[in-house]
């Protein structure tokens, strides 16, 4: 929602502006297609050029985050520590041999499978079994701040991963301005090659070559680069999935009571999809 509203007060300032200001809009609305066309197909080629097809896949796919949202909501993080109790449950309940099922084949575990939205996730399917399938070899000698430090190893490793998408716009944001330039000099070349017409045309080919620099700061500073940011704040926020599961498992190795592991998780989720103490000491009270 306000990322189009965003997009419209962008747009209504700049053109508007212009509008009122006694400008036409008739030589922009002919020359911006062909500028366009310069400008975004160079970015976009130079992303290509200077990036990996999965981040450059990443980074397109992206502006989509950026309209829809953070992924994970209030039920999915209720979801993610109910799940992760289940586990650590079994754990203590009957003992670590009895998860190796569950971390070796997590398709077909049926506490997994009540949640498939998470269990379709690799990057928190493959958290949740790494630790708890070394409790299983260990059989549960592990020392915990041993397995904190591989776990916030594994998270900032996955955390440069996907940050690496907002980089890649961020680039193309910075990329654009001069490629407007690029656009216009060759407006200019292209006027250069009609000097023997009347000034009226002249005039409009130099008009148009403008368009290319105009379009290039309006693409990178109006679009691209906050489209970046934004992603790079979904991305963040989407993060803390992981940062719930290692002070679940953490806090259990270290002995913890429930209710401290449970703080520990909800401590790590924004405000506005932290789900409640009660909901989740209800809910696994009731695994």
């Amino acid at each position: 929602m306000f990322f189009f509203i965003g997009l419209i007060v962008v747009f209504g300032a700049v053109l508007g502006g212009y509008v009122l200001a006694g400008g036409k809009m008739a030589p922009i609305i002919k020359a911006a297609p062909f500028e366009f066309i310069i400008i975004a197909g160079a970015a976009i080629g130079a992303s290509l050029v200077g990036n990996s097809f999965p981040i450059f896949k990443a980074a397109m796919g992206g502006i989509g985050k950026c309209i829809s949202g953070p992924k994970w909501k209030q039920e999915d993080y209720l979801n993610l520590i109910v799940l992760v109790g289940k586990l650590l449950g079994v754990m203590k309940k009957e003992g670590v041999v009895a998860l190796e099922a569950h971390v070796e084949n997590p398709d077909s575990s049926p506490i997994f499978g009540e949640y498939p939205k998470l269990a379709k996730d690799h990057s928190i399917v493959q958290l949740i079994c790494d630790p708890l399938r070394l409790a299983v070899i260990s059989q549960g000698n592990l020392d915990a701040d041993a397995v904190e430090d591989i776990m916030k190893t594994a998270i900032k490793l996955h955390h440069h991963e996907v940050m690496r998408a907002p980089a890649a716009l961020n680039t193309m944001a910075g990329s654009m301005p001069a490629l407007g330039i690029v656009a216009c000099v060759l407006g200019v070349v292209k006027t250069m090659g009609a000097i023997d017409q009347p000034p009226a045309v002249l005039g409009a080919l130099i008009g148009a070559a403008l368009v290319g620099t105009m379009l290039g700061v309006f693409l990178s500073y109006g679009m691209f680069e906050p489209f970046a940011g934004r992603l790079a704040q979904v991305l963040d926020e989407e993060g803390q999935v992981y940062q719930v599961i290692q002070q679940m498992i953490v806090a259990n190795l270290k002995g913890h009571p429930q209710p401290v592991v449970i703080e520990a998780a909800r401590a790590c989720i924004s405000h506005h999809n932290q789900p409640s103490f009660s909901e989740v000491f209800d809910s696994l009270r009731g695994a």
